[in-house]
């Protein structure tokens, strides 16, 4: 049977033949059959299932009748905000509105609304009184409890509340989205199907509620009383586990939010199954005329070989929604993907990444999880590994392996993060020598976040030596290969317990390893995640101790400001933060200082001898420097990168008037714009940048 895109209007219903459909999905998100993409996987799962699925991706908001597009489907309507929270795919961390929109044709801004999944649902409520809603995805998942919501500075009440949708359904949701469809299907009403795992119901009271449930502070508790709110985060942490999970009851008002424990993570049959359902890993061609949807440029040649993730950093979200469990597809499945990908047209020989939400990550941590759940009160890699960890790399080093030897496969990159703590403690050198060799371009990105210990204990990351000693086995590595490849870390700043003088630490840091960052994440506190309660409440919930939060504008711009002090326009707030911070000492000429004095630009002799490491390590020697003074005064000019005072000194210099530089710049500007003009009209297109270097990670970490 010919595969073939959903149905997105009554068109494409009549083309199979269908009156109406069984469920219709409603997304945020452009159409993208793609099974990184969470609205392709459930709308193809419930497909196999033997259900009819239309999609209405992105409608116009303001329009009831966008909503009435393949009519009123049979058993219910699916709703999800898409792959991100739709505030996070609206707003910057500063609160300023993004440029662009990854998940829409074009890049194209606007086309979902705020807070996407209450809108819908409300739209869908004015066009079908009575029909069943379903939500789910990342927006649902994560703010399915009363929650702090960083855009308003308020705690929300469950978005199951607010949507005044029937059912939510959390984490990743192909098991509890067939089961819901079978008891619509036979005739139960949506307002009985309340013992799922994995889904959230509204009730009126507790009666019927299972035995052994735990009832959290309410919702006007957590908006009044910031340590309620972090007993109440505490409860639905550690709950979070399918085998010792309890059900959650929290009140909302006269109403009662109850939370089933979460479902049962996919056997490995179950997610091949998933995975090798008919997807046309493609964007519908409806965005053709748009330029297409540029999120999936970042994966449509890469592979999503493992889901959940048991590193538990306090500032990820995949705990409270994909789980501390690790699953992972079979290696038959994998490279039945990838021989199916090297098929594509437009396949060039690269497999962009093989992971997941950690790519090293591939079993569960221990064989307890399975069995009695992870631990409760403790953490697989932090402070340091547990003595129960199952370390072994040779099962994905295998698969890695096998892909590289595929027909009309170039390269297999591993673009998903790898957790260099769990590499550390891998007593085999293999899988690090063969990831260095084959599977990166030159430059391995990982994420240390921080260098201070407190800073890093409040993030659940490992301490600081394991990443030093990480870097130096890295290079003795590449040493010995023969290869000259670099690390890209990753830093966050203003993170929950980084104070002034913690940032301090880590721009020392980034001075001794001759590095700066040229992009810094500030902490963001999104929905559901450990940093984020910390952040509102200024309590480590797992603990109840007090964090410092900083908080100001100033101050986090000056945290971040730190990790850039080479940049000039930096100076300012560099300045003011090692004052406040009482550093003064790191401003000076000496080799351990950050900045000069205002007004200076004396260098000492170890001052040039800092800033020629730092070039060095950025490899951007400058061809500039081999020439003598007036080719470098020619090549500027040329380039109109001197100022007027430079070009008149030029111009006299090489007895020139200032005319006739200006005439001569004139000349070229004209003979270049010629040129380019030539160069457009003889190819009738700008050249593309070359497919060898692809960018980006796996990103099928959403359900919906």
């Amino acid at each position: 049977m010919s595969v073939n895109y959903l149905p997105v209007n009554r068109e494409d219903m009549e083309s199979r033949g269908w009156d109406q459909v069984d469920f219709v999905l409603v997304s945020g998100d452009a159409y993208v059959d793609h099974p990184s993409f969470g609205p392709a996987i459930i709308s193809r799962v419930l497909e196999d299932a033997g259900y009819k699925v239309g999609i209405i991706p992105q409608p116009d908001w303001k329009m009831t009748e966008e909503f009435q597009r393949l009519g009123r489907p049979r058993l219910g309507f699916l709703v999800s905000a898409g792959n991100m929270d739709s505030m996070v795919n609206h707003y910057s961390v500063n609160k300023k509105i993004r440029e662009k929109d990854s998940y829409s044709p074009g890049c194209k801004m606007g086309l979902r609304p705020d807070r996407a999944t209450i809108v819908y649902c409300n739209k869908i409520r004015e066009a079908y009184k009575n029909v069943p809603i379903i939500i789910g995805g990342v927006e649902a998942s994560l703010r399915r409890f009363a929650h702090y919501d960083y855009w308003s500075d308020t705690v929300r009440k469950s978005i199951l509340i607010d949507s005044s949708a029937d059912l939510l359904v959390y984490g990743m949701a192909e098991k509890q989205i067939v089961e819901i469809a079978a008891y619509l299907n036979d005739g139960l009403e949506v307002k009985y199907i309340r013992h799922i795992p994995g889904t959230c119901y509204i009730a009126d009271s507790l009666e019927g509620v299972s035995s052994g449930y735990i009832e959290i502070p309410s919702f006007k508790k957590t908006a009044e009383d910031k340590t309620k709110y972090a007993e109440a985060f505490k409860v639905q942490y550690q709950e979070q586990d399918p085998v010792r999970g309890k059900t959650i009851v929290q009140q909302h008002g006269i109403k009662y939010l109850v939370q089933n424990k979460p479902e049962m993570p996919l056997s490995q049959a179950e997610l091949d199954k998933v995975y090798g359902l008919s997807y046309l890993k493609d964007a519908h061609p409806m965005y053709e005329r748009d330029g297409g949807i540029p999120a999936l440029e970042e994966v449509k040649f890469s592979i999503v070989s493992s889901r959940g993730c048991f590193g538990s950093c306090a500032f990820c979200s995949l705990t409270f929604h994909q789980g501390r469990i690790v699953q992972s597809r079979s290696e038959e499945s994998i490279l039945h993907e990838a021989v199916e990908i090297t098929n594509l047209e437009d396949f060039k020989g690269y497999i962009h990444d093989v992971g997941g939400p950690t790519a090293n990550f591939r079993r569960p941590a221990c064989l307890k999880q399975l069995k009695t759940g992870a631990c409760k009160e403790k953490q697989c890699l932090h402070p340091s590994p547990c003595k129960s960890l199952h370390i072994d790399h040779q099962e994905y080093l295998g698969i890695l392996r096998k892909l590289r030897k595929l027909p009309k496969v170039k390269k297999v990159f591993v673009r998903s993060g790898i957790r260099y703590d769990y590499i550390m403690a891998d007593k085999s050198e293999h899988f690090f020598k063969e990831l260095l060799e084959h599977h990166v371009s030159g430059q391995l990105k990982v994420a240390p976040e921080h260098i201070s210990p407190k800073v890093l204990h409040d993030m659940r990351k490992p301490a600081g030596k394991t990443f030093e000693q990480f870097r130096e086995k890295f290079f003795k590595i590449n040493e010995r290969l023969g290869k000259k490849q670099f690390i890209v870390p990753y830093f966050m700043s203003s993170h929950p317990g980084s104070t002034l003088e913690a940032a301090v630490e880590l721009g020392e840091y980034l001075r001794d390893i001759h590095y700066q960052p040229e992009q810094v994440q500030d902490f963001y506190p999104t929905p559901g995640t450990l940093s984020t309660a910390m952040f509102y409440t200024g309590l480590d919930p797992l603990t109840m101790q007090k964090v410092y939060v900083p908080k100001s504008k100033t101050e986090k711009a000056m945290q971040r400001a730190l990790l850039q002090f080479r940049e000039p326009k930096k100076y300012a707030l560099v300045h003011a933060a090692l004052v406040e911070a009482d550093r003064t000492d790191l401003i000076g000429f000496g080799p351990k200082c950050l900045i000069r004095p205002r007004g200076k630009t004396a260098y000492s002799d170890q001052n040039k001898e800092q800033d020629s490491g730092y070039k060095q390590n950025k490899q951007k020697n400058s061809v500039k420097s081999k020439l003598n003074k007036e080719q470098v005064n020619k090549d500027l000019l040329s380039k109109g990168r001197i100022n007027k005072e430079h070009k008149k000194k030029i111009a006299e210099d090489s007895g020139k008037s200032r005319e006739t530089v200006k005439n001569e710049k004139m000349r070229k500007e004209k003979h270049q714009g010629s040129r380019t003009e030539a160069s457009g009209k003889a190819t009738g297109k700008v050249k593309r940048m070359s497919p060898g270097k692809p960018s980006g990670k796996v990103k099928g970490k959403h359900s919906f």
